[in-house]
Parts: structure tokens; sequence; C-alpha cells
């Protein structure tokens, strides 16, 4: 699209490049059938006129070489369906489906669906049924799961709450008009109507929820239904101080096992995003024993069962940073069944590591580096058919990357896809040692890949075939994508090392620099297709990720050495990143445009007030500016005490010494000295940065008469409804080319 920041009247090109991109849709899953021979996606595209993601199903059929002999003749619309799954012999399919809120409804109802290959079964309308509020779909606690003999469904619910009334409310009084025969049918009738318990005044009582993007989540329950008769029953003996998720039945049917997040503690503490929360891997019987699987103190997720009924699951200790380096530990089938069996079985001896935590790096098969695991769940899927070896994905420096490993020996194998281009490859699903995977980067859209799992010791020799077509994508003439190795050769700490993606000109003439650290801090970026870069790209930007110390993917090491170092080593490396950019690539170093939200925000605002003469402009969406005002109003209140370098705790004075390191450390302390022209993107209903750090910072600049714009979403955090995503990125354009087409 060339040179649109040259231009004197640019919003026709900006706008005409986002809604072209807007068109290039994204894998949100994928599924194979038991056989291996069927792909079933799931994809998602943006619909700017209905103002949301519409995502919708292909299949594909797959030959014995697992090349697509047909695909559905039209995609279906799959928009409504929450949650979905095949049942093991693949006789039905159960879907949880919401319906719009319309005149008749006064909310959204929820349907639960089970279907043969020919009709609809059953039908239930859950919201008319009443025994539990709304149901979880979320990547945290959502799960829809099927008992191995198919005649179970579990899935997870909102907890009914008792109803409540004012102290004083009129009651309604007896109809007098009618005659005394209809008014005892009347009383007899309420006799025996069951009319739930109202507690007066408890109206307003304060419950915490779950925080950001999940409020009004309070309380998980498991709900069991028996398809036969079509009853529902909500699991009891389970402490009101556990909120179970991400269950499922063991391979036979007489448990299940899952995720039960514990509550006791004084605050709730936000869970999106924060793999450091503590809980529990739970057994629980049909008979109604609930039993802990997994050691105290430990934050555990993602349990799945092998085909030989082992156990395994992703753990690492509670507390911390809010994102680190995982094991995957496995507990054998005979221990669950002894557990299952026994009333007084100590399991924590019988838990095995698979993969232990990386500190910095670690020899793998075929001399390839492995740095740990960062990925916040296991496919659904990921076993090979003998239960012997496990395959996933996860980040790896600049990529995500995919690996199988050997449950017994612990050796493990890189099998991403990357023999063409550089790229990241993740597992989708396994089934019949079949691999389903996306594969995408940071010039190339989402596309589908299937692969045949080599024999064990050979898997290296994994050979990729592509499932679905690419996407026509606009040109981006000489955009190259390359990866910077960055260190600090002077550098005491332990870790000296980091790494940065550069994505635009290899050559030609200078153009302006996107300057992006990603949120978190324990985050990172990959090099995977991203609408706002390749957005930026299209408007003749070129753009530096940059994945400063403390960023996931390169050893455990990285990620604990930035905590009380925010605000100085992360700030020190985008501003060597930058300087390395320059003397690498074409860069208008007049035009340097920094771009971040959240923690990225955070690193924005720092640079912009400590390098404002060398920093052109800025974009900062949601962004910290202040922990010591953060810390009493956000859902992650943990974070500000871990980052700024003190452990988190409620109880006890707030010292002085801990308020002032939660300043110091804030973009705050610079504001007086910026003179950058900043934009500001804050949402309204985001828990975890509260938008009001974001207004705080506007006036502080507009007070030093700096050219500054506040746009105010009615969003979240991620600011990513349709709606909002189009209008921030439109603007932050609009800012970038508006601020430096005169330099």
């Amino acid at each position: 699209m060339g040179e649109i920041w040259k231009m004197g009247s640019h919003m026709e090109s900006v706008i005409k490049a986002y809604k072209t991109l807007s068109k290039i849709p994204s894998i949100v899953g994928g599924k194979l059938n038991s056989q291996g021979n069927r792909v079933t996606s799931r994809w998602s595209i943006r619909n700017l006129d209905r103002g949301k993601h519409t995502q919708y199903m292909i299949d594909y059929f797959l030959d014995t070489n697992l090349k697509v002999l047909s695909d559905s003749e039209f995609a279906v619309d799959v928009s409504h369906e929450m949650l979905t799954a095949v049942s093991p012999k693949e006789n039905y399919r159960a879907v949880i489906r919401e319906e719009k809120e319309d005149k008749e409804y006064s909310q959204r109802k929820l349907f639960l669906e089970v279907w043969t290959k020919t009709t609809l079964k059953h039908s239930v309308d859950l919201t008319s049924l009443d025994i539990h509020g709304d149901v979880y779909a979320d990547s945290e606690n959502g799960c829809l799961e099927w008992s191995s003999d198919e005649k179970h469904i579990c899935y997870i619910a909102e907890k009914k709450i008792k109803k409540s009334e004012p102290f004083i409310k009129r009651k309604p009084v007896d109809d007098k008009t009618k005659d005394p025969d209809e008014k005892m049918a009347d009383d007899k009738h309420k006799e025996f109507e069951k009319k739930p318990t109202l507690t007066p005044g408890e109206e307003h009582i304060y419950r915490e929820d779950w925080g950001e993007q999940m409020m009004g989540k309070y309380q998980t329950v498991v709900v069991l239904f028996r398809i036969a008769d079509e009853t529902f029953s909500i699991l009891e003996n389970i402490p009101d101080n556990l909120c179970p998720g991400q269950v499922r039945f063991t391979p036979n049917g007489d448990a299940l096992v899952g995720v039960a997040w514990d509550i006791s503690g004084v605050r709730r503490l936000g869970l999106i995003y924060c793999t450091n929360r503590p809980g529990y891997i739970f057994c629980y019987t049909l008979t109604g024993k609930l039993k802990k699987l997994s050691e105290e103190n430990k934050a555990v997720r993602s349990p799945r069962f092998s085909p030989n009924g082992d156990l395994v699951w992703l753990q690492r200790e509670a507390g911390g940073p809010h994102h680190a380096c995982h094991q995957l530990v496995r507990m054998s089938a005979n221990t669950i069944n002894s557990v299952i069996e026994s009333d007084d079985y100590d399991v924590c001896d019988d838990i095995s590591v698979v993969i232990d935590i990386v500190h910095n790096s670690k020899d793998i098969c075929d001399e390839e580096t492995f740095y740990g695991i960062y990925c916040q769940s296991l496919p659904t899927k990921c076993f090979s058919s003998d239960g012997k070896r496990l395959i996933f994905s996860t980040q790896q420096q600049n990529e995500i990357r995919s690996y199988v490993v050997d449950i017994e020996s612990g050796d493990i194998t890189d099998i991403s896809n990357n023999k063409e281009d550089p790229g990241s490859t993740s597992v989708l699903c396994v089934q019949a040692d079949v691999i389903l995977a996306s594969w995408s980067n940071m010039t190339t859209p989402g596309q589908l890949f299937a692969a045949k799992l080599p024999a064990a010791g050979q898997e290296r020799d994994i050979s990729w075939v592509r499932v679905s077509a690419p996407p026509a994508t606009p040109p981006t003439p000489g955009t190259i994508v390359q990866y910077l190795s960055l260190r600090y050769n002077h550098e005491d700490d332990a870790v000296a090392s980091f790494g940065a993606l550069y994505g635009g000109r290899a050559a030609g003439a200078a153009c302006p620099l996107v300057v992006w650290p990603h949120g978190g801090p324990h985050s990172a970026f990959c090099n995977a297709y991203s609408l706002e870069a390749a957005f930026f790209n299209a408007l003749g930007f070129a753009c530096l990720l940059i994945n400063y110390r403390g960023s996931t993917g390169t050893g455990d090491a990285s990620v604990f050495f930035l905590p009380s170092r925010i605000g100085t080593a992360d700030v020190a490396d985008c501003k060597l990143a930058t300087e390395k950019a320059i003397e690498l690539f074409p860069i208008n170093e007049e035009k340097l445009l920094l771009y971040g939200g959240s923690h990225g925000g955070f690193l924005v605002a720092h640079l912009s007030g400590l390098y404002s003469g060398f920093y052109s402009v800025t974009v900062a969406r949601n962004p910290v500016i202040d922990l010591a005002s953060m810390y009493n109003t956000s859902d992650i209140a943990d974070w500000c005490s871990v980052e700024a370098g003190f452990p988190f705790t409620d109880d006890g004075p707030k010292t002085e010494d801990h308020l002032l390191a939660l300043r110091r450390v804030s973009p705050i302390v610079h504001a007086h000295k910026v003179t950058t022209p900043t934009a500001i993107m804050l949402g309204t209903k985001d828990k975890r940065v509260p938008y009001y750090q974001g207004l705080e910072y506007s006036r502080m600049l507009r007070a030093n008469g700096v050219n500054t714009k506040v746009f105010m979403y009615e969003d979240n955090h991620s600011l990513s409804s349709l709606p909002v995503e189009m209008d921030n990125l439109i603007n932050a354009a609009d800012w970038f080319i508006s601020m430096i087409k005169d330099k």
C-alpha cells in the first residue's frame, strides 16, 4: 500500500488497509476424528457490519497420505455455539448454544443440545431449568466432556445463589373476587408449589468475582447431565473455598478429574492470564468423594488422560510472577485407580516429573535447545495412540514450537513445521497418530497442516502436509521478518541477553519504526500472524516487537530476573533494541513511534519521559502509570508488589518503603519530562489496569503543555471487541501519521 504516512490526506487509505486485512480469517481451533482422516476446523473472521466476529466451521476429508480429498461445500456459521464436544464413539455431538436477546426474553437463553448424525436427539433449555447460572466457556474453567460410555456429559456453570428481597416489601393480596372453591384450589396448589427461600436484606452483600474479563463470575459448580432421562445433578461435597473447572471423566467413567482454584484468601485475585493462582488437581468419584491429587502450594492446570489411563498436568509454584515456566508431571493409571478405591491413599509420592522447569536452557534430541514449557494448556487430545508420547506446543524465544516427549524417558524432539519458512507451529489435536496443527508467521496468515507421527526415535523425520489453502493477503513488497539477538557485553546481571523481531524493509528508503514492547510483562511476542503488525506494515511502517528480559520462552531465569527491576532493565532493553534496529535497517530516526498496552504501555510511558527527544510520538493502551495507586484498585494487586520486588501480603502494615518502591518504578515519576505527543486509549471495564491510571497521566501531560488525546471505550483491558479494535487501531494510525508527516 506504500508510504501512507507521507500523504497529505491519509484517512481513506488507512481505513481501506484495515478493511482489507479484516477480511482475513484466523484459526480458532481444530479437531480430528478417531481415524485421523477428517478435520473439523473452526475459524473466525471480523464481521464489520455486525460489529462482532463470526465463527464458522469447515470440514476436510483426508486420504491415507493426508492429502485433502474434499472439504465442506460451504462453511457453516457456528457463532452461537459456546461449547461443543463429539462423544468418544462418535455417535453424538453435544452443543451448548446461546440465543441472542430479543423482545421475548429478558436475558439470553442457553440450550444444551445432543445431536446424532442425522437429527437433534435432545434439547434442554438451561435458562428455564434454572438450576445454575451462566455456563463457563472461558479458557480457565470452561469444558464440555463426555463419559466413555456416552451416557453422561459434564460442564462448568455458575453456582445459583439464594434469592433475597428488601426488608420492607409489599406483598400481593389475595384476590377476593374468586369464589371459595377456586380459592381453595389455589391454596392447595400453593402447598405443593416449591418456592425458593427468600432471605431479606442480602441483595447488596459484596461478593468478589474473578476480575478482568470474568466479571460476574463468583463460584463454579460441576454439572452432570444424564442423557437417558434428561436429568441434571450438581456435584456436592466440594468446599466453598474451591472453584472447580477444566473437568473431565476418568477413562472408565467412574470419577471426574479437574482443577480446583483455592479462593480461601482475604482477597480474590484475577485469574485470566495468571498461571500462578493456587489450586489442586482433584478427583471426584461418582459416589461423592472428593480427593486432592496434587501437592500443596502449587498452581496447576490442564489435566489430560493418556489412552492407557495415566494422568498428566502442568504445574509450577503458586505465587510469584503471573506467568513462568511449568513442569509436566504424571500420575500412573494404577495410582488413579487406587485413589478412587481407597479412602486414605496418599498420592503425592506417586507424582513423577516428565519435563522439569528449565532455568536457562536444556539440550534435547538432535542437538536442539529447549527453554522450558510456557503454554497455558495442553491440546485436548495430545497423546500418541499407545499413550507413550505426548505432543505439545510452547513459546521458545521468538516462535511457538511443537515437541514430542517420551513419557518414560523424558526425551524431547522438536517437530515444528519450519523447513520452508520460519514461523510458529501450534498443535491443535492428535488422533490415531495424526497431528493437526496451525502454522503462520508475521507475513503469512494461519493455515492448517497435518502430519503422521513417526515411530519413536524418528520424530525428526516428520513431514507436514498443508490442509487449508493459504488466504489471499495484500502485498507488502520487500517486507522481511528478522530475529534480533541482543546482549549487554558489560552487564554483570545473571541475565544479559534478550531478543526482538523486526518486520519491515530490508533496504530502500528509510521508514518510520513502531517500537512495540509486549504486555505482561511475563509473556512474549512470536513470529505469528498479527493483524496489528500487518496493518502497520501496510501503512509503510516497520515494526520492532521487543521480548525484553522477563519475557517467557527463554528460561525461567529470565522471567525471575525482572521483578524488582521493572522500569529500569526492561526500559533499557527497549532503548537498546531501538538503537540496534536503526543500525541494521533503513529506519528514519526522526520517526520513532512508541506503541504498547498494559505493561507495554508502562514501558512506552517510561521511554517517552526518559527519551522524549529520541522518540517522536506515543500511543499507550490501558497503560500502567502508577503502581502505588493501582495496588488497591486492580484485580492483580499481587502483580504490583511482586514486580516492584516485594512479597505480596494483605496483612500487616504497608510500610513507607513499600509505597515508595511502587512509586519509584512507575512512569508517573517521569511525566513532567514528557514532550512527546501522546494518545491514550482506555477501557471503562478494565479491571486489571483501571482506566483512571491513564486519565491521571493525561492530566499531568496536559498540565505540562503536551499534545495529548484520550480515547475512552466501553471495553475491558484487551480493547479487543471488534468496534473498539477498529476504532483504536485506525485512530492510532491517524495519530502516528498526523504527528510525523511534516517531519
